[in-house]
């Protein structure tokens, strides 16, 4: 069977009571919060036993995200990108990058099933967009993979046109199936069964309001990187596991889309793109040499044309001071997603009876229970006595810091607060007004080191004795304790 039976209920990770960042999701914590955003998959789970290339056992699928409720291609919405490690693909991302426009749906499915998928999505669309390669430009479908050869018989191909129809025939806008389903029924993370993971945060209307909404198909990692709300539950785990056969020749990937509605152009794309990586690293995330992690974003409030009268368009444009609550919801709804692939998948029996285990949620319930516990124990306990007064803050030292105006210049710190290279003692020394050397031209309101350096030279060392009696030889040899000469008798 592809799944075993149930062993215990699953649910989703915000159900476990771990805290996942400040803002609050969207209605169905999905990326389908965002308006207009539709999802669907299809799952192809066939066989068991040894592995025969073209036969089987199968464990794989498409998943397929609409940008925009018309259709993408006339109404092409704004969108960027970000690779944080490259042993990984996406198709079109290129076109993506430079021209900055989102004009097909977004395909997730394994790495050997990317030309077929990309076939597919060309069919589909030239049927309901007869001008592609005429009067309109040719295109080049989005079509993100990750490698499912643990569990599936990937190099038989068994993702065909009629899976990609379905994703598209099926997509919806409510609630997204997640785990071991469409892209994602073959996918692990951290030695978990994982697969297709989504969440969504709303920003507080004092913050423009916007949505965002992230999508995965998560395949990265090994058991010791895992971490839930920041707790190293992977370290925790590790020992229990051991003995279980895990996943070698492979490092995974991980796929991220990322919707919004605030209007953002492409290089504010680019960046909420970036900080998709900060809540795939939460989740523990090294991006491992053979590791691909790839992020594609995009946003809805503004659908370009392909034509218009005066080929101009307007854009609304979000200004970039306005951007940080965005970068946190992102990096808040991609941890999640995450968390949620996780969360709810299922055991999983593959190809040559590999077994991918389900998280196991009693364990981390209880683990984030404890730890809960104790942060409150230790939040209401009396402070201890003798206790250090707190440091002052950044504000207070700066109050309190000298600025650099007032600081006395010395050798090493002109009188205007820049450092310059220091000189030993001397060594301009005697050189003013000699045959050859040139002329300096000295400040008049610092000292200049030609000057501190005739300084030092007039003055006797403290630590210096009078010429005399008492002074050294030249061959190191001081006073002798008797009040004699050094000299021999």
């Amino acid at each position: 069977m592809p799944e075993t039976a149930p062993t215990e209920p699953r649910c989703r990770a915000r159900d476990l009571g771990i805290s996942l960042g400040r803002y609050k999701p969207g209605r169905w914590n999905a990326i389908t919060d965002v308006a207009g955003v539709r999802v669907g998959h299809s799952t192809v789970t066939r066989g068991a036993g040894p592995l025969r290339v073209g036969k089987g056992p199968v464990r794989t699928g498409v998943t397929a995200i609409l940008p925009n409720p018309t259709n993408v291609f006339e109404d092409r919405v704004v969108g960027g990108g970000f690779v944080l490690n490259g042993a990984g693909e996406v198709s079109g991302m290129t076109q993506l990058l430079e021209w900055g426009l989102v004009e097909t749906p977004i395909f997730l499915t394994n790495t050997l099933s990317v030309g077929a998928v990309s076939d597919a999505a060309v069919k589909w669309m030239v049927e309901r967009y007869p001008g592609i390669g005429d009067e309109h430009d040719v295109i080049i479908p989005l079509v993100g993979e990750c490698d499912d050869s643990w569990l599936n018989d990937i190099a038989g191909r068994h993702v065909k046109d009629e899976h990609v129809y379905e994703a598209l025939r099926t997509a919806s806008d409510g609630p997204v199936p997640e785990g071991s389903v469409g892209g994602g029924t073959g996918m692990i993370t951290c030695d978990f069964k994982a697969g297709i993971g989504t969440s969504s945060r709303k920003l507080p209307e004092t913050l423009g309001g916007y949505t965002v909404g992230v999508l995965v198909m998560s395949n990265f990692g090994v058991m010791r990187q895992l971490r839930i709300g920041g707790l190293p539950v992977g370290e925790v785990l590790e020992a229990r596991y051991r003995p279980a056969n895990r996943r070698t020749r492979n490092y995974g990937s991980i796929i991220a889309v990322i919707a919004t509605d605030a209007p953002l152009a492409t290089h504010q794309l680019n960046r909420l793109a970036k900080r998709a990586a900060l809540g795939i690293g939460r989740v523990g995330s090294t991006a491992m040499h053979g590791s691909g992690e790839i992020v594609l974003a995009f946003s809805t409030a503004n659908q370009v044309p392909r034509e218009t009268n005066k080929m101009v368009y307007r854009m609304k444009i979000l200004l970039d001071q306005r951007l940080d609550p965005l970068y946190e919801a992102v990096i808040e709804a991609t941890e999640e997603a995450i968390l949620n692939a996780l969360c709810m998948a299922r055991d999983m029996e593959g190809v040559n009876g590999n077994v991918s285990k389900a998280l196991p949620l009693d364990d981390v319930k209880e683990m984030v229970t404890t730890w809960q516990a104790d942060a409150a124990r230790q939040a209401a306990a009396p402070p201890l006595r003798g206790r250090r007064p707190p440091a002052p803050d950044a504000a207070a030292r700066a109050r309190t810091a000298p600025a650099a105006s007032a600081a006395k210049p010395s050798a090493v710190r002109g009188a205007e607060g820049m450092a310059r290279p220091a000189r030993p003692a001397g060594a301009a020394a005697g050189t003013a007004g000699t045959q050859g050397s040139p002329t300096r031209i000295e400040r008049q309101d610092a000292r200049s080191d030609s000057q501190e350096a005739k300084r030092e030279a007039a003055e006797p060392r403290r630590d210096e004795a009078p010429r005399g009696a008492g002074a050294r030889t030249k061959d190191g040899a001081g006073p002798r304790p008797d009040g004699g000469g050094s000299g021999e008798g």
